[in-house]
């Protein structure tokens, strides 16, 4: 071999022991990163499941709206450690079908891979959850009383699920509201109810936890006309029973589709009772405007109102200043679930950001057990909560009221009963059907 020869091998080999230092580098530099410093080359995946269409559509109703806000947020990537790292949100309708609710939840899990769960639409949590739970993903939903989300899968209070969790208020906090708003008028305390038969309703009719034991508790007699599919059309059956009981309040569980024909069928057959405070039924301006002058005095859950005095961790928008926010852009009346709408992505984005590891699916489980966050619906206390996988929300009672001749919109919600939730301020008091005729 020559010098040459030799030369030229003694730099070749210099070169690959230079080259060999360097991946050895920056294989250390890389151990030393953040693990989702090296995994944000792809984005993290949310799913989102809601309902934009079918009897349900009023409760998402805003979504596609919010959800461009949401994107507008995100578009540089969410700011993790410093690092902005992308994010994909994958919008599913479940077509308020609960067979729809298995197959778009099968599609996020399998095939879309989701690394968070959210589910706006409270129908899906059962089948959602569940498939969560199996796969290890992480989930967070919403808008359905927490009865409903813990114990259709034979959830514990004491154990909750492994990997999915649920923030609202419970069926027996709507009662509780419901019975102080009718304490404050004079009635004969019997009560019509009517439930839909699906998982939110079942929770409201449960005989142990629901409406029947808080009425009795608080001296309310229930006649119940039981469970209706929600394609019923026909109520003919329960408004003879609850006018020749006499019942002088209907209360129950059903949509505002429902409950515009059972109001029909019930003034065809003289039935008038002297308050008809039905959850889910009233929730939205549409619901009133469909009854027309027959919406005013109609009662309510409230979830959410520009009165409550709370604001956005996402935005810093108080809640006045979000539901303005939509009027503008929409020329419509805020409707509550935009507040829930909110909430959930303040819940999702606050957990990827508090994880020790956006990317890993346990990290981001442990840090939704463990939150604690102010949102524009309130506080979310997962982390203090006595129910497990369950963060319970703030509720209050209200009444509709028709407004004055050109005023902006023709109802406005009135809050009329707080008293699981004290900070949300009265704005009116409750008053009979027949007072405001």
């Amino acid at each position: 071999m020559t010098e040459s020869t030799q030369a030229n091998d003694g730099v070749v080999a210099d070169g690959q022991r230079r080259r060999m230092l360097a991946l050895a580098g920056a294989a250390g530099a890389a151990a030393a990163l953040p693990h989702f410093a090296i995994a944000q080359q792809r984005p993290l995946k949310i799913g989102y499941i809601t309902v934009l269409s079918g009897p349900r559509a009023p409760f998402g109703v805003a979504d596609e709206w919010h959800l461009a806000k949401i994107r507008e947020l995100l578009k540089n990537g969410l700011e993790l450690g410093g690092k902005r790292v992308p994010v994909e949100i994958v919008l599913k309708d479940n077509q308020s079908d609960p067979n729809r609710s298995i197959q778009v939840a099968n599609d996020l899990v399998l095939r879309d891979k989701v690394d968070l769960m959210l589910v706006q639409d409270g129908d899906a949590t059962t089948p959602a959850g569940q498939l969560c739970d199996v796969h290890g993903i992480p989930m967070i939903s919403t808008m359905s009383p927490w009865q409903a989300f813990l114990f259709p899968r034979n959830g514990s209070i004491s154990k909750g699920f492994p990997f999915s969790y649920h923030f609202f208020w419970g069926a027996d906090d709507v009662v509780k509201n419901f019975v102080a708003l009718w304490d404050g008028v004079k009635t004969n305390k019997a009560v019509g109810t009517l439930y839909i038969d699906n998982p939110p309703g079942q929770a409201f009719a449960d005989p142990l936890r629901g409406m029947p034991p808080a009425l009795r508790s608080g001296g309310y007699k229930e006649t119940s006309g039981g469970f209706f599919k929600i394609a019923t059309d026909d109520f003919s059956n329960p408004v003879g029973s609850f006018k020749n009981a006499g019942l002088q309040i209907v209360s129950g569980f059903m949509y505002e589709s429902h409950f515009a024909t059972f109001w029909k069928q019930a003034q065809q057959a003289g039935y008038r009772p002297e308050a008809c405070t039905v959850a889910a039924a009233f929730l939205f301006p549409s619901a009133l405007k469909a009854l027309g002058a027959a919406g005013n005095g109609m009662s309510t859950e409230v979830w959410w109102t520009p009165t409550f005095p709370f604001k956005s961790s996402l935005t810093g928008q108080t809640a006045a200043e979000f539901a303005a926010d939509w009027e503008k852009s929409t020329g419509n009346q805020w409707t509550q679930p935009l507040g829930y709408a909110h909430a959930l992505w303040e819940v999702g984005l606050g957990a990827l950001k508090r994880a020790a590891d956006p990317f890993d699916r346990k990290s981001v489980r442990d840090a939704i057990r463990e939150m604690t966050l102010d949102t524009i619906v309130g506080k979310v206390d997962f982390k203090g909560s006595p129910i497990k996988s369950v963060a319970q929300t703030a509720l209050a009672g209200g009444q509709w009221r028709r407004t004055a001749d050109g005023a902006r919109h023709p109802f406005e919600l009135q809050v009329v009963s707080n008293p699981s939730a004290k900070q949300i301020p009265l704005t009116g008091e409750l008053k009979l059907l027949s007072q405001l005729k």
